[in-house]
């Protein structure tokens, strides 16, 4: 099965991303492979947000529910248009990077944005980012419970659930392995890189491209103090669909 993770640009239209993500994809009519869902655009109402990139504890209610909203349209579009695309009977299976919790804010699901926004705001207090920068930038993602996942397939009703698994995989991919080179071993480097190739293209979009070496550079070794003390894992929620008859 393969994993995308995709952050589209914020001007595609739903339908015109559904196109897109169709085109990134190894589908075929019977089945269809799995990955990372973004929502199609930050939500609307993010002004409360400040301080925060994305969900946090402390984003107030409206932000959550903002994210919530926009995850459901996203995500109802995306099944109404591959359910015109599979034949009866066609199966396809979605891995997102989600969250056990039933807490939108969670850490197992945050934590990660969270120290993002951590280097942002340090390099907002010693005048390289404007606040007014970092306090209009929000992630444009959406981390689902396996409950959320359940009710809007249910309620958009092309496809049946044949099964919903919840997975974790550590931060660092190379955790435990055996690793020749030294760079594999340092997992602050590693999960640096993952998130850069997933966080840059929207950083530089916002902030300039002048800033990203540094943003990058902080984001590094916040993680590997983190991750030298703490249990630091991503959770994948796994759902195959089958459409219905």
């Amino acid at each position: 099965m393969c994993k995308k993770s995709i952050i589209p640009n914020k001007a595609h239209h739903p339908r015109s991303h559904n196109k897109f993500l169709l085109q990134q994809f190894l589908w075929n009519k019977k089945k269809a492979c799995g990955f990372f869902f973004t929502v199609h655009q930050v939500p609307k109402g993010l002004k409360t947000n400040k301080g925060n990139i994305y969900k946090a504890s402390s984003s107030p209610s409206c932000v959550l529910k903002s994210y919530y909203e926009q995850f459901q349209s996203d995500f109802s579009m995306f099944l109404r248009c591959r359910s015109e695309e599979l034949v009866e009977g066609g199966s396809m299976v979605l891995t997102f990077l989600g969250r056990r919790s039933d807490d939108p804010s969670s850490k197992e699901c945050c934590y990660i944005w969270e120290l993002l926004a951590v280097a942002l705001s340090n390099m907002v207090g010693e005048g390289l980012i404007e606040e007014e920068k970092m306090d209009s930038f929000n992630i444009p993602q959406y981390t689902p419970s396996p409950y959320e996942i359940k009710c809007e397939a249910k309620k958009e009703g092309s496809f049946t659930i044949d099964r919903l698994e919840v997975s974790e995989v550590n931060w660092n991919v190379y955790d435990g392995e055996f690793c020749s080179s030294d760079a594999h071993k340092d997992g602050g480097h590693n999960v640096t890189m993952l998130m850069r190739a997933v966080a840059e293209p929207v950083l530089v979009s916002h902030f300039g491209d002048g800033i990203i070496d540094e943003v990058f550079s902080r984001y590094q070794k916040i993680f590997a103090d983190r991750m030298s003390r703490e249990k630091t894992e991503f959770v994948n929620v796994t759902v195959a669909l089958t459409k219905r008859g």
